[in-house]
């Protein structure tokens, strides 16, 4: 019997599709089809997948041409993979040609002439773009509309005060403005992706959560670290039991880079510290722990008490069994780690841990410890851009941060401005 292997993306599978995978399984008796994973696309650069993998597995099992579907998951697999079932031939289509020519010293490698006129990045790129407009800190939104070109089926606008030529608006303006500026952007009929905390006040966050609702329009905070692969990952391990019960989750955000104390700095352009940092330093401890804490206690640093500018931030939550800490920082500097403490063992996410795209599981005996890599690219926009329009399409609220931690996000700021904290 001569098996034959194949890998691809499939991707809103079509007709190329289906004649690829029928010459190649016309090349022997048995045909292996390898779907790359969510995760091993994004390390290719293949960021806005319209299909989940199960999606597109299903999608090649329905056509009936496979006899053994596979999921690829990583480099150097298709090595392990034509030892490990015996495969004759490894084919694929011609414009990889010469490009898999170092596993003809494991099996033979055809390729394939691929169907004309058809592909998946062809027929994503026909559907109607969907236009993102930006408004704020010209930093903020530089970085966004870099990292849109890398993403099919969005495109930069200009937005204007009315926001007429966009169906969303990327709002990066400073947090006082966020409510007004959301606001105005969903009675508008607009999709909203803001820089969080999407309000200073919990009930305004709720109230704009609310209208999007209403209005079926998407609404989120713009945390580029809650969509990085290596943080979801990260989630998934410590629920997962493997470091045991959490007991603790330490989280530390610090920068210096706007000179807080230069006297020539207007602090009033700038964010505070809990405010800047807060939203990122508090989203591990409310995805992993919830917000159904039983009380939370603030200690900062005040360097201007007229707009109420904090150096430096620590805020403290008390759960039934558990414990956690944000540190944030504009006017002091430290170890920008993330340590999830378990039963068994923690999780250490070195600095600057929000820009995961490495972590470790240590325990007791070091020889258990295990390390995780992944892709991260644009610092995760990229990726975050890809969640929002994907929700936009579905219509369905963006899953990676959801309403009731933007809503305790809010609440934790609300409780620093109303001056309920202890100063040091």
């Amino acid at each position: 019997m001569i098996k034959v292997i194949t890998y691809g993306t499939y991707d809103m599978l079509h007709y190329g599709h289906i004649r690829l995978l029928e010459r190649a399984k016309a090349l022997g008796d048995y045909l292996i089809v390898g779907v790359t994973s969510d995760d091993y696309d994004k390390t290719r650069g293949k960021i806005n997948l319209q299909q989940s993998l199960m999606e597109r597995v299903e999608a090649v099992k329905a056509i009936g041409i496979a006899d053994e579907i596979i999921v690829e998951e990583y480099e150097g697999q298709k090595i392990d993979d034509i030892r490990r079932y015996q495969v004759d031939i490894f084919t694929v289509g011609s414009d990889w040609e010469g490009k898999f020519d170092y596993l003809n010293e494991y099996c033979k490698v055809v390729y394939l002439p691929r169907t004309e006129g058809v592909s998946s990045s062809e027929i994503r790129a026909e559907k109607r773009k969907l236009k993102i407009g930006t408004i704020g800190g010209k930093g903020l939104c530089s970085k966004f509309k870099r990292e849109m070109q890398f993403v099919n089926g969005v495109e930069y606008q200009e937005c204007g005060n009315d926001f007429k030529n966009v169906d969303a608006v990327y709002i990066a303006t400073h947090p006082e403005r966020h409510y007004a500026d959301v606001k105005r952007a969903l009675e508008l009929g607009k999709h909203v992706i803001c820089e969080s905390p999407i309000a200073l006040k919990v009930g305004e966050c709720r109230e704009l959560l609310n209208l999007a609702h209403e209005k079926g329009l998407i609404l989120t905070d713009a945390i580029k670290t809650a969509y990085s692969t290596a943080y979801s990952r990260l989630l998934v391990v410590a629920k997962s039991g493997r470091i045991g019960d959490i007991i603790s989750v330490d989280s530390v955000c610090t920068s210096l880079s706007d000179n807080v104390y230069d006297e020539n700095v207007d602090l009033s352009r700038k964010q505070n510290s809990i405010c800047a940092w807060g939203p990122t330093a508090m989203l591990p401890i409310f995805q992993l722990l919830g917000t159904e804490y039983r009380s939370s206690n603030i200690i900062t640093q005040i360097i201007d008490s007229n707009i109420n500018f904090d150096g430096y931030t620590k805020i403290d939550f008390v759960y039934d069994k558990a414990v956690a800490s944000a540190r944030v920082a504009k006017a002091a500097k430290a170890e920008g780690e993330l340590v999830i403490t378990g039963t068994k063992g923690y999780i250490y996410v070195p600095a600057p841990w929000w820009k995961t795209d490495y972590f470790e599981i240590r325990f007791e005996n070091p020889a258990d410890n295990k390390r995780y890599f992944y892709q991260l690219d644009g610092e995760g926009i990229r990726y975050e851009i890809v969640a929002f329009a994907k929700s936009v399409e579905s219509g369905r609220d963006n899953f990676y941060i959801n309403n009731s931690i933007s809503s305790e996000i809010s609440k934790t700021i609300e409780k620093y401005n109303s001056n309920d904290y202890i100063e040091i």
